[in-house]
């Protein structure tokens, strides 16, 4: 039988659940019997029947007595009523269980499907497997959320230009694959002094029902005087306030709203404050502080750039630049109109370190 083929099914099908598995991981399953698939399907919510549950459930015992399983993560052992996904598997009369990648969090359903006599294959098309869940797998084996920071400058690595009026430098393009990076990411980030400044709404295109969670940097608590703020009022995506000033805990925010204190004033803490929320992944939109506050501690693990193709000059305010160097790997360039996308993924980031910075 051709393992990657059907493996490659199952990836298939797993990134048909993006945006609505939350911090679950995407999963799809393929079920096979004498080379014919008999049973597919996807993790289409969270924290509800798994796939894998569902699918047996949908076959008699003679089409699964000697199928094989494919899925691209390894499946769970202790959940719900009624058995584990394991469980049902060892009850089902599957033969052979085909995996992608194990489960980083640590997981005894291969060690129990061998016990059981099922043949077991681990790590086809792993690869493949482990970047669909790269995020997921990222905060479970380091401890801390997967960390994109995104910037947007001129080819003089400008953010604006001094006493002028201001230039866009995004295009409806740029806009409009920013709103849909942002699904990919369970929260953003930006400073309170941009969030004064432009009064965005760090909202998705994406129709999900887990928009990513918007996180405002306001140490001095300068958003007790600009409570009309969108992000303050609308009730579309939760909203989080990282702030040193407890009166900002005195103000009745809408339900949405909540407000965090902090002692440190460092990015180190909110990366401890959002791991605790088991946050998984965050994207940096700004402002170039916030972004050089990350960059300079080592918390960034890839980079997305969008650059407009003009030059700034002498007039031109700069944007955020390290203290240390990024080095990319992965990158990839893209046009988006008369803009351009250059990403990539940041090798061997350096270790974190505490450091006080104003947002």
């Amino acid at each position: 039988m051709n393992n990657k083929k059907y493996m490659q099914l199952a990836l298939d099908e797993a990134i048909k659940g993006r945006y609505q598995t939350y911090k679950n991981p995407l999963i799809g399953v393929v079920i096979v019997k004498d080379d014919q698939v008999i049973a597919q399907g996807h993790q289409d919510n969270f924290e509800q029947d798994h796939i894998i549950k569902k699918l047996l459930a949908s076959l008699d015992a003679t089409s699964l007595q000697g199928a094989t399983l494919y899925t691209n993560f390894e499946p769970c052992t202790s959940f719900s009523e009624g058995g584990s996904c394991t469980d049902l598997i060892i009850k089902s009369g599957i033969s052979q269980v085909v995996i992608g990648q194990s489960d980083p969090r640590g997981s005894e359903a291969i060690e129990r499907l061998l016990d059981k006599k099922l043949s077991v294959n681990v790590g086809i098309l792993e690869t493949e497997a482990k970047e669909l869940n790269k995020h997921f797998n990222y905060f479970y084996e380091n401890g801390r959320p997967f960390i994109t920071v995104k910037q947007t400058n001129s080819l003089d690595h400008m953010v604006s230009a001094a006493n002028s009026p201001r230039v866009v430098l995004n295009n409806p393009a740029v806009i409009n694959r920013i709103h849909l990076e942002r699904a990919d990411y369970q929260a953003i980030i930006i400073g309170s002094s941009t969030v004064i400044q432009d009064n965005p709404n760090l909202l998705t295109s994406v129709e999900t029902n887990f928009p990513p969670i918007r996180v405002i940097l306001d140490r001095r608590g300068r958003l007790i005087n600009h409570q009309g703020l969108n992000v303050l009022n609308d009730e579309k995506a939760p909203t989080w306030i990282f702030t040193e000033n407890l009166n900002l805990q005195k103000v009745h925010f809408n339900d949405n709203v909540r407000v965090f204190e902090m002692s440190t004033g460092t990015i180190a803490e909110v990366i401890d404050l959002l791991r605790a929320e088991e946050i998984q992944s965050l994207y940096v939109e700004g402002g170039p502080s916030v972004e050089k506050s990350f960059m300079d501690e080592g918390l960034v693990d890839a980079i997305v750039d969008y650059v407009k193709p003009i030059y700034f000059g002498e007039i031109g305010i700069g944007g955020p630049v390290p203290s240390r160097s990024l080095d990319l790997e992965n990158i990839s360039v893209e046009t988006l109109d008369d803009n351009i996308r250059i990403a990539g993924d940041v090798k061997k980031p350096a270790k974190t370190t505490d450091t006080y910075t104003e947002w």
